[in-house]
């Protein structure tokens, strides 16, 4: 069971106090760039114990009298369908996503920016399906040259031929459903807009990680480092703070080379540069929150771990480079970590060679490991996760929480109605069966209310997975690995 590590109250008020500053230190108005995750941000919440999920959005739910956010994205990705991987769904459906989530929490969301903008036609019927939701959009273009042509970015021809948002706020939060949506070019461009206006106004930087003031190498950097993989980040010491003041810090390459570029671009806008490096231009509290430091250190090894496996099956269903897996193989040299340290995994396989069928393997949050093996009614995770439910319900282990009367007639509707030809019981078909069941069986009942014990587990299966055991694991809060095989030689998986 991990420890917590992080308090999440004193950041909450570290951070949005820190913004305020930000904003006054600019007379009044900030264009605050807003990278990764703003929402279901688990990867924080898992190299972070105690982090909550929605910690950066409660944090500008504090702040949402003085706060509105501009959605930025870009018009090439509309055009091609490009989908956020970790939700399935595509940019601008995830705009949309966005949208509903921002105004469940009070913040209001004053336009969308088609940035990139082309004249692409998915584009374009885009921005008339937002403006027939009654959402103001406004299309920013490529510039010749960009980033390094600054006397072209910065004029009439440059910045000056995107369309100027209207804003009302203090606080302009940019964000994006992904990376490469162009939030920096916004709001510098509303910064050379505004200036010309008269309107006093400056920009900051909102990145989680890496941390800025904990170690280079400490492991939640490295698992940074990790989860941005198939980018090629890297972490390095930001060489203008050192210049500057003397002090390490830490940022990653892509905001230490286009710092220069930065800076230029803001004497050109304000005749001066307000930062003398990266590092100033974050706001960033989550190091300060960090109470408990072997904590973290030992969540985040997990992560790297997890990551490892991860990127091992993404490279088995060619969607990711086997530079990849070299690259977090490193990552786990360098925080002295193996992907054997993962015992629930060790467990899974040991289990699938006793069996010569597909195991799986659940670590619950008091240590215990459980497995699940293939039979000719369930699947290993259907299996595992029963086992597990009577384990954590206390039932002895000869009850069978579902009876075969109960499993066949939903495997004959699988299989001689619905096409499968998979008769076994997948995680959520068990789930759902058990539901029924918990009304007139009293263990069933007392298992169901367990499953909430299952948030923060960790699962390993000896083969890759269905979507839809994926998708389960993953709603109930639990970590999943695989093994990067397949557990049959078929060629389309689905």
């Amino acid at each position: 069971m991990l420890n917590v590590g992080f308090d999440n109250e004193a950041y909450l008020k570290t951070q949005s106090e820190k913004i305020a500053e930000r904003i006054s230190q600019f007379g009044g108005k900030l264009y605050l760039e807003f990278g990764g995750k703003l929402f279901d941000d688990y990867h924080a919440s898992r190299v972070l114990p105690g982090f909550e999920p929605d910690s950066k959005i409660k944090m500008l739910e504090e702040l949402k009298d003085t706060a509105e956010v501009v959605i930025a994205i870009n018009a090439g990705d509309i055009e091609k369908n490009k989908v956020r991987g970790d939700l399935g769904i595509t940019y601008d459906m995830d705009v949309l996503r966005l949208i509903d989530a921002f105004r469940g929490y009070g913040l209001y969301v004053s336009s969308i920016v088609l940035t990139r903008f082309e004249g692409q036609a998915s584009a374009l019927a885009y921005q008339k399906k937002l403006e027939q939701l009654g959402l103001k959009v406004y299309r920013h273009y490529p510039i010749n040259g960009y980033p390094s042509n600054i006397p072209l970015i910065v004029s009439d021809d440059g910045y000056g031929k995107n369309e100027y948002i209207e804003t009302t706020r203090p606080l302009v939060v940019v964000t994006a459903p992904g990376p490469g949506s162009g939030k920096m070019a916004v709001c510098l461009s509303q910064l050379y807009h505004d200036h010309k206006r008269g309107v006093k106004g400056g920009y900051a930087k909102f990145e989680t990680f890496p941390i800025w003031n904990i170690p280079l190498k400490h492991p939640v950097n490295l698992a940074y480092e990790a989860a941005t993989a198939d980018l090629y980040d890297v972490n390095m010491i930001d060489p203008f703070h050192l210049e500057a003041y003397g002090k390490t810090t830490i940022n990653y390459n892509r905001d230490v080379e286009i710092f220069p570029v930065l800076n230029a671009i803001f004497e050109r806008i304000l005749g001066y540069s307000p930062y003398k490096s990266p590092t100033d231009m974050g706001v960033n509290m989550v190091g300060n929150c960090i109470v408990d430091d072997a904590a973290v250190r030992e969540a985040a090894n997990a992560e790297i771990i997890r990551r490892y496996y991860n990127v091992c099956c993404q490279v088995r269903k060619g969607i990711a480079e086997p530079e990849q897996i070299y690259k977090l193989e490193l990552l786990m040299e360098q925080a002295h970590i193996s992907y054997k340290d993962r015992k629930v995994a060790l467990a899974a396989v040991k289990k699938a060679e006793e069996t010569n069928a597909p195991a799986v393997a659940i670590e619950l949050n008091d240590g215990t490991i459980i497995t699940g093996k293939t039979t000719d009614l369930l699947g290993a995770s259907s299996t595992m996760l029963l086992n597990a439910l009577k384990y954590l319900a206390e039932i002895p282990n000869e009850v069978n929480l579902l009876s075969r009367m109960v499993i066949e007639p939903i495997q004959n509707l699988k299989v001689n109605h619905l096409g499968n030809s998979n008769p076994r019981l997948h995680t959520d078909e068990v789930l759902i069966a058990l539901s029924i069941c918990a009304l007139t069986d009293y263990n069933a009942k007392i298992a169901m209310e367990k499953l909430a014990l299952f948030r923060g587990a960790e699962v390993h299966s000896s083969v890759i997975l269905s979507q839809v055991d994926m998708s389960v694991f993953r709603k109930l809060g639990i970590n999943l690995t695989s093994e990067p095989t397949y557990q049959t030689k078929k060629l389309y998986h689905g």
